[in-house]
């Protein structure tokens, strides 16, 4: 073939090229991120940033009443990933889920409460000893609750920890059904802001403050990019929500249908902060893993390395 010749094909070759490639690619189908979420939480923030428009793929939306059923969903593979927190998350993993945490936030944990009514005569976690507290199993909340007990030198066998889902443990504590109520934000600042409940208990001092974006195996390595993307428009998001906290606090409380007084109060005191799995995140988590471990929640010892995915830290 002579070299003009050739010349000439290369060049209708590579123009042809130029003209299929954006048609190959449109044709190509887009991912799908199944997200589970919970109240208040990952969608309300990336709709009031403006995060969740021109998405390079498709996102379907489950939002779960807390973290043990979308911890559920997840191991069934019900859903790609979702937001847990750190004592939900090792609760699934001690019981053989092949979920990874791959990104990391911090806050502030007063609003992991424990609550008690207006009235109640309970001043502090000592007066918890024979008590009643309603809490879902392997939360937080139930978290919480034991390490209260353990911070006031009582055994976890001295109060009596009744598991209720969030909305039937608000109505069971307002009507004396029992006497405390282990739980979280917006829930802690609904209650607080309606004067339904004060808080007996702070997180503060007792809880890391962790949660975690946590994703099936297939879901890692079939929509890593994705999943990428999604984790930085999280980022940029927190960002712009405390550059712009009445802008964002009117917004998530029309978004998620709670009073706008509680809508701020539970986004600015928790202060989020999203960050790259460190040394320190694993740390807090293996003591945490420990801490189940010694309360009988989990039969065996938890190695926690093992359960990240340090692939999308800034630095990886």
């Amino acid at each position: 073939m002579k070299r003009r010749e050739f010349s000439r094909l290369l060049t209708t070759s590579v123009a042809a090229a130029s003209v299929l490639a954006p048609a190959v690619l449109r044709a190509q189908p887009r991912v799908l991120l199944r997200a589970g979420d919970q109240k208040g939480g990952l969608q309300a923030l990336l709709d009031a940033a403006g995060e969740l428009k021109d998405l390079p793929y498709d996102i379907k939306w489950s939002e779960f009443p807390a973290a043990a059923p979308l911890a559920e969903a997840l191991n069934a593979d019900a859903v790609d990933f979702g937001t847990i927190g750190d004592a939900p998350l090792l609760f699934t993993l001690a019981a053989g889920s092949a979920v990874k945490a791959f990104a990391v936030s911090r806050s502030d944990p007063y609003g992991t409460a424990i609550l008690v009514r207006p009235d109640s005569p309970l001043k502090s976690a000592k007066d918890l000893k024979g008590k009643s507290i309603a809490t879902n199993r392997g939360s937080i909340g139930h978290f919480v609750s034991l390490k209260a007990l353990e911070s006031a030198g009582l055994g976890f066998d001295e109060a009596q920890i009744k598991f209720i889902p969030p909305a039937e443990a608000k109505l069971a504590l307002t009507q004396g059904s029992v006497d405390a109520w282990a739980t979280w934000d917006p829930y802690t600042a609904l209650a607080e802001t309606a004067q339904h409940a004060r808080v007996l208990v702070s997180g503060r001092g007792l809880w890391t403050g962790l949660g975690f974006l946590a994703g099936t195996a297939s879901a890692l390595k079939d929509k890593r990019a994705a999943l990428k993307d999604f984790k930085e428009r999280v980022a940029r998001a927190q960002v712009w929500s405390y550059k712009n906290t009445a802008a964002y606090g009117d917004a998530l409380a029309r978004i998620i249908g709670i009073p706008v007084d509680a809508a701020r109060l539970q986004f600015e005191r928790r202060a989020t902060r999203w960050q790259d799995i460190d040394a320190q995140v694993i740390a807090d988590q293996q003591r945490t893993a420990d801490f189940y471990l010694k309360a009988g929640l989990i039969k065996q010892r938890l190695d926690v390395k093992n359960t990240f995915d340090l692939g999308f830290n800034s630095k990886a």
